[in-house]
């Protein structure tokens, strides 16, 4: 690592040739971060050439493994490159940001000042949700019950941890349960989440069979996410409604 850097970006990307570079080349110049990998999760298009291009070290999935597989594979990742230096702070951001990206330096701020465990993005800019909603409610009516926590976007993957966080969440849930898990097991384990205003977006979500299906996928990998925090929850309900 070098004497400027404590941060590392990962981004999982499936097929994002589009707008792959532009969100390396945006997540590169944020202040402190000195390494961005990209875990090509199985793409079959120019994803993970173009990223290389665009200035990202690209580790690949021969077979598309999911949300939190790549998640763990970047992780990892780093986890070799800082072997003999101190770990790097990991900033988990979604490959099709764009140059919305630059806006993420907020969210490391908090990591790097030691006064949060984990930071949670809470875009200021919003998108059609498409149907989207349902997974949404879903994951923040769990988390609720969960913890005692209500965040404003639960399903936000663009994440600020220190490595202790995240490797005290391991392993990843499932998925694209993956979010609803790492704010369950670490407030559950006494870590900080805070959440953070930026000026980021997503492309807009489609209606179309391919997006009402990845939705589907969504809503399930949350339920089964909760459903095997379902302990978690029933000691979080009473604490609040205690048995008399």
């Amino acid at each position: 690592m070098s004497s400027s850097g404590d941060t590392a970006v990962i981004i999982p990307a499936a097929n994002e040739a589009d707008r792959i570079a532009a969100t390396v080349k945006a997540a590169a110049a944020l202040p402190g971060v000195d390494l961005v990998v990209v875990v090509d999760d199985g793409s079959r298009d120019q994803t993970g050439r173009v990223a290389r291009a665009a200035g990202a070290r690209v580790v690949r999935h021969s077979r598309n493994r999911g949300k939190a597989a790549a998640m763990e594979t970047g992780a990892e990742a780093v986890r070799l490159l800082d072997e003999d230096a101190a770990p790097r702070h990991l900033l988990f951001l979604d490959a099709d940001l764009g140059e919305t990206a630059h806006a993420a330096a907020p969210l490391i701020e908090p990591v790097r000042a030691g006064k949060a465990d984990m930071t949670i993005a809470v875009f200021t800019t919003r998108v059609k949700l498409g149907g989207h909603g349902l997974v949404v409610r879903l994951s923040k009516e769990g988390i609720r019950r969960a913890t005692g926590f209500e965040p404003a976007q639960p399903l936000n993957g663009q994440r600020c941890l220190t490595r202790a966080a995240f490797e005290a969440a391991r392993p990843l849930a499932h998925g694209f349960g993956v979010e609803t898990a790492l704010t369950i097991d670490l407030l559950h384990k006494g870590y900080r989440i805070v959440e953070v205003e930026v000026d980021m977006a997503h492309r807009a979500t489609g209606t179309d069979w391919r997006a009402q299906l990845h939705r589907a996928i969504q809503l399930r990998d949350v339920a089964l996410a909760l459903a095997t925090r379902e302990p978690l929850i029933a000691q979080n309900l009473n604490k609040i409604r205690p048995n008399h």
